[in-house]
């Protein structure tokens, strides 16, 4: 008896059509966000001095390099979508596996889409004083309609959007940053912490944790594994590549700032990057009208990104069973998870149209960090499987897992510190919602393997 997953199987795959630049570009557009926009500040309040603020940037970029070495052994070991999914299932922890994927849907990834699509649209309001309310909603629901028609109708028309916004989004920060050089004045820099501001090893620790969210992102290359190219060479690229570049560019960033804005008066904006613009003379009054435009930029890359590479993780998940068969569908002409696709933008619209739902589901970030800490911990599960063999082995992989770990630590702990009730309260609603539905699934998928 044929079952209706095998039937979906069958009608086609989705095939490997993107090459480095494309999965380049995810991995650093997904990770260049919107949050680059505000991270100056809290980084600048966070370590207490100018220079500590700049190492902050650069320390915090090189701990997260162990984590994009890591991502990059498992993508070569097992070149298919669905990312964190995959790795978590090939460890054998299964139900592990599905609460990844259960709440990335629920909790995280279309809420992702609502919420930057909801910035943008609050950003063109900068340019249409009259789009407000009711029409910054109807802009967002265009949005993702937008970028959901895009990705439906072609992998590779996609990655070319998304390959042309990336560099986009870059070119403005690398201007601030060159054209900044000129106007910097050096002795900011040297201007030691002010008088009950943190120092030291503190100082320094304060100013990393709060970079961490700064460099998150790269991984969403890998849940598109299963259609890269030559996936043994080109996603060890990616993840390398696109530490380097953000590294590069947040260096640059801070030093810029740093030089030409009092740490005080940069801790205290809320629009760090626009106020960085308007200490440049030949910018100046344009500031605001820079910004708004380069935030537009900065998140449409960063959507564009996500409404492409996270229903891949469904997709995975429906072709092993462990999801409505429906997802593993793929469009027999335009060769991209159709229904997938077509699932979370109507939740990211659904999300869009009840306020402040967007903040309940922020709560679920905890859980995450938790989902993230265990994915590096399979290294140690993957490295004893007989059968494991990974295209690209990490360097001194039991030391990078370590650094892994604590890196994530630093950020689980500041997350539960800030809100430790909610942080509880949505781990006990995952557990509780998603266990039940682990156990539906996969008896569902046993009923259906004893039945041929």
């Amino acid at each position: 008896m044929e079952t209706r997953n095998e039937t979906i199987h069958e009608q086609g795959k989705l095939k490997r059509k993107l090459g480095l630049g494309a999965a380049l570009a995810v991995a650093v557009g997904t990770t260049i966000g919107s949050g680059i926009f505000s991270s100056l500040a809290e980084v600048a309040g966070a370590s207490g001095s100018a220079l500590m603020m700049i190492v902050s940037f650069v320390i915090g970029g090189l701990i997260m390099i162990p984590q994009n070495l890591l991502y990059a052994e498992l993508a070569s070991a097992y070149p298919e979508d669905g990312g964190q999914y995959t790795w978590l299932k090939e460890a054998g922890w299964r139900p592990v596996a599905f609460l990844n994927g259960w709440l990335a849907f629920w909790a995280t990834d279309p809420s992702t889409c609502s919420v930057m699509s909801l910035a943008i649209a609050s950003y063109l309001a900068f340019f249409i004083p009259a789009l407000t309310g009711i029409g910054i909603k109807v802009v967002a629901i265009l949005l993702i309609i937008g970028f959901t028609t895009l990705h439906y109708r072609s992998v590779e028309a996609g990655a070319r959007f998304q390959a042309f916004i990336t560099s986009l989004k870059l070119l403005p920060f690398f201007l601030l940053v060159g054209v900044g050089l000129f106007y910097m004045n050096t002795e900011l820099i040297s201007v030691p912490a002010a008088a009950g501001a943190p120092v030291g090893i503190a100082a320094l620790l304060a100013g990393v944790s709060a970079t961490t969210w700064s460099y998150d992102g790269a991984i969403g290359a890998c849940y598109m594994a299963g259609e890269v190219k030559d996936p043994d060479k080109t996603m060890p690229k990616v993840m390398i590549y696109c530490i380097a570049i953000v590294i590069l560019l947040y260096a640059g960033l801070s030093t810029i700032a740093a030089g030409l804005i009092p740490l005080g008066e940069l801790a205290a904006s809320d629009a760090p990057i626009a106020l960085a613009f308007s200490k440049i003379p030949v910018i100046g009054s344009t500031a605001g009208i820079i910004t708004a435009l380069m935030a537009i930029v900065v998140i449409t890359g960063s959507v564009s990104g996500a409404t492409m590479y996270q229903p891949r993780l469904e997709y995975a998940m429906a072709k092993d069973g462990l999801w409505y068969s429906r997802f593993a569908e793929v469009h027999p002409k335009y060769n991209t998870p159709s229904f997938a696709l077509m699932a979370q933008a109507i939740y990211a619209i659904i999300l869009v149209c009840v306020s402040g739902i967007n903040d309940l589901l922020g709560y679920f970030t905890f859980i995450c960090l938790v989902k993230n800490m265990l994915v590096f911990c399979t290294m140690f599960v993957h490295h004893k499987k007989a059968d494991y063999n990974p295209g690209w082995k990490c360097p001194a992989w039991k030391i990078m897992t370590v650094i892994a770990i604590f890196a994530n630590g630093i950020l689980l702990v500041s997350t539960f510190m800030w809100a430790p009730t909610a942080a509880l309260i949505a781990s006990g609603a995952a557990l509780v919602t998603g266990l039940p539905a682990y156990y539906f699934f996969d008896k569902k998928n046993r009923t259906a393997a004893d039945g041929n």
